[in-house]
């Protein structure tokens, strides 16, 4: 029973950012060398090697993980356009996503993402719990923590984004795993990977 739920968590969790497909596969992100993530629409430098799992929620996004998506989860948003969403839609018209607009402040970002995440996981135990100015790629940005539970799972989870709006398109690296340990252990990581962050196009 544990490792039933164990499962059906990181199945949810993974609903962030990708879809739960039986034909995923995953691939190595060397480390020390730089890899164009996102379709080639940002690269980045991990000092470590990272796995990435084929499987893209939108043709913006791409997931990198060290030991599973229910552990750690590294995503990618690469230049989302005006009018898209951040995820995979579920249900238009009854629990529509919201969209990106190239008119949004920095300071938008965070509520973006928040409500985003807490349609596509169905859970109202989803905070923004700091914000604060930051630089992606040497461009202006925001840094925003987060916390959520999934339904029927105790695990909490913290995350951290970081996004900058970039010719009217959307940047953003978001980081997530348990509170415990996980988080802690690959945070340092994540940064360094976000300071190697850069915006092509």
């Amino acid at each position: 029973m544990t490792m039933m739920r164990s499962m059906v968590a990181a199945l949810a969790v993974a609903a962030l950012v990708a879809p739960a497909a039986a034909t995923a596969s995953w691939s190595m992100r060397p480390a020390a060398q730089e890899s164009k993530v996102s379709r080639g629409r940002m690269a980045v430098t991990p000092a470590i090697a990272w796995n990435e799992w084929s499987e893209h929620q939108t043709k913006y996004t791409e997931v990198w993980t060290l030991d599973g998506l229910g552990l750690n989860e590294l995503a990618f948003f690469g230049g989302v356009d005006a009018g898209k969403t951040l995820f995979r839609r579920r249900d238009d018209k009854y629990d529509p996503l919201p969209k990106f607009r190239a008119d949004m402040l920095l300071s938008d970002i965070p509520e973006l993402f928040e409500t985003s995440a807490r349609i596509v996981l169905r859970s109202s135990a989803f905070e923004i719990d700091a914000v604060a100015p930051a630089k992606l790629s040497g461009h202006d940005a925001v840094r925003f923590g987060y916390r959520y539970t999934v339904q029927d799972e105790e695990i909490v989870r913290r995350g951290e984004g970081h996004a900058a709006i970039v010719g009217g398109r959307l940047y953003m690296i978001t980081f997530e795993a348990p509170q415990i340990y996980y988080f802690d252990r690959d945070i340092e990581r994540v940064r360094a990977i976000v300071a190697s962050a850069r915006i092509l196009k």
